[in-house]
């Protein structure tokens, strides 16, 4: 189990590694030995609140597949291990991001004074357009 908070956990059964060859600093390791991490993440399947899932799921965006699998790549170590520990640090800190609850927001009217203001700045802006026209000529019609 990797404690994500005091409530929340995620469980490794719900965790698929796959690793693969990396692209990136390493000469020719990086021809040979497959050090970047693919870390799948079922998050329909996970014991997490509702809301939670659906937090994460936005959050993380063009990352989760239509199957509901969140996807995290990580190839920026050289070693296997480095990457996985990085891999599923950025899994907790995503899911940690998704359990904080946003704040609502307070719909807010303008005041009267600056609502005077916009009007008054638009019938100025009005006068200065309709001052532009050709004096004396006809429009046309």
């Amino acid at each position: 189990m990797i404690q994500v908070t005091r409530t929340i956990a995620i469980d490794e059964r719900h965790l698929d590694e796959r690793f693969v060859r990396a692209s990136g600093p390493g000469g020719q390791n990086v021809n040979k030995v497959a050090t970047a991490v693919e870390l799948r993440f079922d998050v329909n399947r996970a014991a997490l609140p509702d809301d939670v899932k659906a937090r994460l799921v936005a959050l993380a965006g063009s990352r989760v597949t239509t199957d509901g699998v969140l996807i995290i790549d990580s190839r920026e170590h050289r070693t296997q291990l480095q990457n996985r520990e990085a891999a599923r640090a950025r899994l907790v800190e995503l899911v940690r991001a998704a359990c904080r609850r946003p704040r609502r927001r307070v719909p807010t009217k303008p005041k009267a004074g600056a609502r005077e203001e916009r009007l008054s700045s638009k019938k100025r802006r009005g006068t200065v357009k309709a001052s532009r026209g050709k004096r004396g000529v006809s429009d046309g019609s």
